[in-house]
């Protein structure tokens, strides 16, 4: 069961050319599992069809003609009534004006001044038209009563000219939605310290040792506490993957750096999920230059890397509002003893355990089979899942606690 299940969204298309990138954004609100009615202005219907959308959907597409049909005394009534979330991707500088300034001449603005739930705007339009003072007036009075926005973003328009003015991907307009259907969940109030990935120990300077660490299990974390509705700090190494919207994201590469950013991220945090998987070792003496094959085959002596756990264990005392701390531990032998032996010396409030040796849990697949260990000695075995839903089931455990 997804964030979108069960969910009714509404998705107003204004005529721009990016009308197009709004067939994709609802395929993917309905394989999520969300019922998504399209309401298309005219202009709209100048670059795309309704059939585009109702093939996507399974649901009719409506169109100025029904405002005026056999429904028109209650549709935009029970479309604004009925509906989570009002989407309106593209939005034009013409719709904007009007949502600004109450006017409803069509179905989607008589809709919108209907809404009972939030409004989502997903600006489209030519840089000068975005930047224009009466367009800039216009999103100041819309943000003023509340209305969301996503974007623009900046880059090459239809024109030709490049700047601030394009509709974002579906993909970033999907994590907009997803933070303004997490409003008001569980973790709602709170700030979240997610970590993802391995760390990264210098050798010399192009060198380094590293783990297998792909950080997705970490990345769905930060995810699922979003989706709960709580902040989210994502302390990360370099993943390749693209965070989730909406979380504070802070780079990091060593163990040292990841350390300093979780500690002062913690400062102000109410939980924190170590889903990283943060060296034990570095070395001991970093070459200033390149080691050369000519030189002959070095010798790298190790030394132990920062304990970051270990340390947030000691910084308890002073860190006046984390309440809850969550390990994991990726085994390759005697999981639920050395996870227990972890989850007692760390002082966690539970750890996820979880056997890296396995085919179809740990590193780089998109499955994880855990066990997750609790501070009171209870223990609860969680069924092959995917990183999604596991994250979903942590998420679940620390929102529980902090209650």
């Amino acid at each position: 069961m997804t964030l979108f299940s069960g969910k009714h969204i509404l998705l107003g298309i204004t005529g721009s050319i990016a009308a197009y990138k709004a067939a994709d954004l609802a395929s993917k609100l309905t394989q999520q599992g969300a019922r998504v009615d399209v309401i298309f202005t005219s202009g709209a219907e100048k670059f795309i069809t309704p059939l585009t959308f109702q093939s996507v959907t399974g649901q009719k597409a409506f169109n100025d003609a029904a405002l005026w049909g056999g429904e028109a005394h209650i549709l935009h009534v029970g479309l604004g009534h009925s509906a989570d979330l009002l989407v309106i991707a593209p939005c034009t500088a013409n719709t904007l004006a009007k949502l600004a300034h109450g006017l409803a001449d069509n179905l989607l603005t008589v809709t919108a001044l209907a809404m009972s739930g939030s409004i989502l705007i997903a600006p489209a339009m030519d840089v000068g038209m975005f930047e224009n003072p009466a367009t800039q007036a216009n999103v100041r009075i819309l943000q003023e009563r509340g209305v969301l926005f996503a974007g623009p973003a900046e880059g090459r328009m239809a024109s030709g000219l490049s700047g601030r003015g394009r509709m974002l991907e579906p993909a970033e307009i999907l994590g907009h939605i997803r933070l303004a259907l997490a409003r008001g969940g569980k973790l709602t109030g709170k700030r979240i310290v997610v970590t993802a990935g391995g760390t990264q120990e210098p050798i010399d300077p192009v060198r380094y040792i590293t783990n297998r660490s792909s950080g997705k299990q970490g990345y769905a974390l930060a995810q699922a506490a979003l989706d709960a509705g709580g902040a989210v700090t994502l302390v990360t190494h370099p993943t390749g993957l693209v965070p989730p919207v909406g979380a504070d994201v802070v780079e990091v590469r060593t163990t040292q750096e990841m350390l300093d950013a979780v500690l002062k991220a913690c400062d102000n945090a109410d939980g924190l999920v170590m889903a990283a998987a943060v060296a034990d070792f570095r070395v001991k003496h970093v070459a200033e230059h390149k080691l050369k094959k000519r030189d002959g085959i070095p010798q790298i002596e190790l030394a132990a890397a920062p304990d970051v756990l270990g340390t947030v264990a000691q910084a308890r005392g002073s860190l006046k509002r984390l309440k809850v701390v969550a390990g994991f531990a990726a085994e390759s032998r005697d999981l639920l003893e050395n996870a227990s032996a972890k989850l007692t010396s760390k002082q966690l409030d539970f750890i996820a355990a979880n056997d890296i040796s396995a085919e179809d849990a740990g590193f780089a697949v998109d499955t994880n089979r855990i066990t997750l260990l609790y501070a009171d000695g209870r223990r609860e075995p969680l069924p092959l899942m995917g990183k999604d839903e596991a994250a979903d089931a942590i998420v679940e455990r620390v929102a529980a606690l902090l209650e």
